[in-house]
């Protein structure tokens, strides 16, 4: 091999190694960047700002065409602003509270000048509101016993003549419908678990311990399951279902995390004649399968409207996919970008945004209207946001937090667009997100169950409870009426479904 040979050799050499550097230190540089997005959304995460926030509130960044679009200010003519601060106005009380007038008067009603007799001119009201504890109170029931005297001289056996005890939820019992409520509100509701609700009841001299009151409520959930399955028959029913799923500690299971599912149809706000049905059914079980929402929804075809988790693929439903979603993996990646710096997550947030404001102003209108707007002004502006996906995807490191959200529209993309095509249909599953929510605050409180028969329990009375302030009743009256009604031999479960009970 002759010189010229041995210096090409090296050269080849020499430039492999250089090829060999170069991916190497592309390699670090996308390393180095992962590793700083993972920093921030850590620094993000312990001392940023926690809510979400709606998309539709106010506007996250001003794009250049929306600027141009504006009316140019003279700089000669300077503009004056002016806020004005708006008085705070106290709600009034309600005016059927019961009212207790207490008068403030003088005594000596003489002039202190000329010391003649004054008159009422007029006078100054004001309302304070007292709060009166609960009380509680014991019902006596007495049964008088009677027999005929005339058959006690003769008869092998007396018959003795008693009027029946009324039905009652828990036989045998101490507890009323109106306690067992005040329990199942108190931790359903309001998160109040069972020993603190022993200690409450303790400061008014009363001994109920929490291994009875969760033997209460185990008995009284069996006594809703009638109610829950005739829940379930309307919620399958229902042409679109939205439906999400968080995690539960259950002490006596082997797996380290069991499942709470939720399903959910209707519409956030209670309103006169409204043509859906509000229901809000939890289901406990000890996985995250996808077989679980297969038994739930049996052969449910409607429109099931969750997040991008797989296990929703083996129903048989037409899924739609969450905008809110979508946005969310994009607010992480703008977390993850540099203090004080835009890029392309600011535009996608923005356009997602626009989707949102055309959603605020048609929330009020029928599902046809709806369906009318979103062909006229949301498909051009979902049709330019899937071109910037492809186009940004060319780009874009994929395991960056743009990347990844990125690569999340584009894989949920034909489940995304559904709503652009039935009015019936929402932007996103928040209504679901919201509705799973009271489950975890509760969790917080009470942290896991002990048996899976009490995590049954708490989805059964977690769905009784939801469902009531979904249509606007009062957990605590709708709760304490169905257990008045649903231990009586003839009970109608129809009547007491929550939009035919009588308020």
């Amino acid at each position: 091999m002759n010189e010229q040979e041995k210096l090409l050799k090296r050269i080849a050499e020499l430039e492999d190694k250089l090829n060999q550097a170069q991916q190497l230190n592309v390699s670090l540089t996308q390393e180095n960047q992962r590793l700083l997005e993972q920093f921030r959304l850590a620094q993000q995460k312990q001392f940023g700002q926690s809510a979400e926030g709606h998309p539709a509130q106010g506007d996250l960044f001003n794009e250049a065409e929306e600027v141009a679009e504006l009316a140019p200010v003279s700089e000669s003519e300077p503009q004056t602003v002016t806020y004005t601060r708006k008085k705070a106005k106290r709600t009034a009380l309600p005016a059927d509270l019961p009212r207790e007038v207490i008068v403030h008067d003088i005594e000596n009603k003489s002039c202190d000048c000329c010391g003649d007799e004054l008159h009422k001119m007029g006078e100054d009201k004001s309302e304070k509101l007292e709060f009166i504890p609960a009380q509680i109170k014991v019902i006596e029931h007495i049964r008088p016993k009677y027999s005929c005297r005339a058959c006690e001289n003769h008869a092998a056996q007396v018959r003795i003549k008693q009027a029946p005890m009324p039905a009652s939820p828990i036989s045998k019992g101490i507890a009323t419908p109106s306690l067992l409520s005040q329990i199942i509100t108190s931790k359903y509701q309001y998160a109040l678990p069972l020993y603190r609700q022993e200690t409450m009841f303790k400061q008014h001299g009363i001994e109920i311990s929490r291994q009875t009151m969760s033997d209460w409520i185990i008995k009284c959930a069996s006594l809703f399951k009638p109610l829950h399955d005739r829940l379930h028959q309307f919620l399958l029913e229902q042409s679109v279902i939205q439906a999400d799923e968080t995690t539960v500690n259950v002490v006596s299971d082997d797996k380290i995390k069991s499942y709470m599912w939720l399903y959910c149809t209707g519409i956030d706000t209670p309103v006169e004649n409204n043509p859906f049905k509000n229901i809000v059914l939890y289901e406990y079980q000890a996985s995250r399968s996808g077989s679980c929402p297969v038994n739930f929804l049996q052969d449910y075809s409607g429109y099931l409207q969750v997040d991008g988790y797989q296990g929703y693929e083996q129903t048989k439903a037409k899924l739609a996919g969450c905008w809110a979603h979508a946005r969310r993996k994009f607010i992480e990646a703008e977390k993850a970008q540099p203090k004080g710096k835009t890029g392309k997550a600011n535009w996608a947030l923005n356009h997602i945004q626009k989707l949102y404001r055309v959603e605020t102003r048609i929330k009020d209108k029928t599902a046809a209207e709806k369906q009318a707007v979103r062909q006229k002004e949301s498909a051009p502006l979902i049709e330019q946001y899937k071109s910037w996906l492809e186009k940004s995807l060319l780009n874009t490191l994929p395991k960056s937090k743009l990347g990844e959200a990125i690569g999340y529209s584009l894989n949920q993309w034909d489940k995304l667009i559904q709503y652009r095509d039935d009015g019936h249909l929402s932007i996103d599953n928040n209504r679901a997100e919201r509705a799973i929510k009271p489950f975890v605050v509760g969790r917080k409180n009470w942290l896991f169950s002990q048996t899976a028969k009490g995590a049954n329990a708490s989805a059964m009375l977690y769905s009784i409870v939801e469902t009531a302030k979904a249509n606007g009743l009062i957990p605590y009256d709708y709760i304490s009426d169905c257990l008045t009604q649903i231990c009586k031999p003839d009970c109608q479960i129809h009547d007491l479904l929550p939009w035919n009970i009588k308020r």
